[in-house]
C-alpha cells in the first residue's frame, strides 16, 4: 500500500530560540526564501505523502494560516494584482495535498507538552491503520541525490515490510551523548540500509560503538501506538517516542535505518548557531541571490581579517 500520510509534530515551544521565537513560531523562521516548515512540506511531497496533520499548540496558529490555499494574499496573486504570481504554486489543493491540524494537549498539573512519543499518539485517529511518515518541523534534510533520502525510507519500508525505519546520518564520536544513537545489527554489512539491534537516547561515547544518530525522520506502521501506550513515562514525565521504538526492537519487529548519502545534509535547527548557519547554507544556493550573497560574504570576511 502505498504510503501517503505524515504527522509533523510542532508543538515544541522553542526555547533555545528565544527571543527570536517569543511571537514567532519557529517553524515560521525564514531559511532562504521559505520558512523552515515549508522546506518540511515539499520534502514530504516529493516522496508522494498528500494528507500532512501538524500536531500542533495554541502558539502556531502562524503554521495553519501559512498553509491556507485561501487566505488575502493567495485570493490577491489570483487576481493578478502582483507580478509574483509564481508563488501561487504553493496552492497545495491544486497539488492534490491536504492539511490537518491537532493540538497536543497538555495535562492538568503539566507546563508542556509530554513529548515527542505523546505528539505522535495525538494522530492515531488519523492513522487508522496505514503506515505514515513521521518528519520534525524544525529540521530540514537537503537532498541532492535522487532519489531522495524520504523516498529511498519510503522503498526500504515496503521492500523489508518494515515496522519503523529511521534516517540516520554518522556524527562525531565525541558527540553522541547529544542524540538519539541507532546501533546496526551485528551482521550488518549494508551501512545505507541496515536492521537495528538497539536504539539509545543520547549515550556516553563508551555506552556504544555507533556513531549513527537519527536524523528527524521515521517511518512506522501503525503498531507504533500500541508501544506508545506501553512506554513509561521518563522521570521528567514526558513519553519518548525512543523508549516505543526499543520496545519494538525488543519484541524482535523489523527495525530498520537508511542512511543519508553524500549530497545530502541535516539541518537540525535548534539554537541560533544553527539557524545561521542553515539561512546562510539556502540563501548562497538561490537560484537569483546565491551568487550576489556569496560575493556579500566575502566582503564581510575581508572587513573582519
Amino acid at each position: 500500500m502505498q504510503i501517503t500520510k505524515a504527522v509533523v509534530p510542532v508543538a515544541g515551544l522553542g526555547t533555545r530560540l528565544l527571543p527570536t521565537t517569543k511571537a514567532v513560531p519557529k517553524e515560521m523562521l525564514p531559511v532562504g526564501r521559505h520558512p523552515i516548515i515549508q522546506h518540511v512540506v515539499e520534502e514530504l511531497i516529493h516522496a508522494g505523502i498528500t494528507d500532512i496533520l501538524f500536531v500542533s499548540s495554541r502558539s502556531k496558529a502562524a503554521i495553519e494560516n501559512h498553509f491556507d490555499d485561501y487566505s488575502e494574499l493567495m485570493i490577491h496573486l489570483e487576481q493578478g494584482h502582483h507580478e509574483m504570481g509564481h508563488v501561487s504554486r504553493f496552492d497545495y489543493r491544486q497539488r492534490g495535498v491536504e492539511f490537518f491540524f491537532t493540538r497536543q494537549q497538555v495535562p492538568l498539573g503539566q507546563t508542556k507538552p509530554l513529548g515527542t512519543g505523546d505528539a505522535i499518539a495525538a494522530a492515531e485517529s488519523f492513522i487508522g491503520d496505514e503506515s505514515f511518515v513521521v518528519a520534525f518541523g524544525d529540521s530540514i534534510v537537503y537532498s541532492q541525490k535522487q532519489p531522495a533520502l524520504l523516498t529511498r525510507m519510503v522503498d526500504s519500508h515496503q521492500k523489508n515490510r518494515s515496522t519503523c525505519t529511521i534516517a540516520a546520518y554518522e556524527v562525531a564520536q565525541e558527540l553522541v551523548h547529544h542524540y538519539g544513537i541507532v546501533v546496526p545489527h551485528a551482521d550488518t554489512s549494508n551501512t545505507t540500509d541496515f536492521r537495528l539491534a538497539d536504539i539509545l537516547e543520547k549515550p556516553a561515547p563508551e555506552q556504544t560503538p555507533s556513531r549513527m544518530a537519527i536524523s528527524a525522520r521515521y517511518i512506522f506502521s501503525a503498531a507504533i501506538f500500541d508501544h506508545i501506550r506501553n512506554v513509561p513515562p521518563a522521570p521528567n514525565g514526558e513519553i519518548y517516542l525512543t523508549d516505543a521504538i526499543a520496545a519494538q526492537i525488543k519484541d524482535d519487529l523489523m527495525v530498520r535505518a537508511v542512511s543519508l548519502q553524500e549530497g545530502e545534509q541535516r539541518y537540525d535547527i535548534g539554537n541560533h548557531r544553527a539557524y545561521f548557519k542553515t539561512f546562510i547554507d539556502y540563501a548562497v544556493t538561490d537560484p537569483e541571490c546565491g551568487q550576489e550573497m556569496l560575493a556579500y560574504l566575502k566582503q564581510v570576511l575581508e572587513r573582519s581579517l
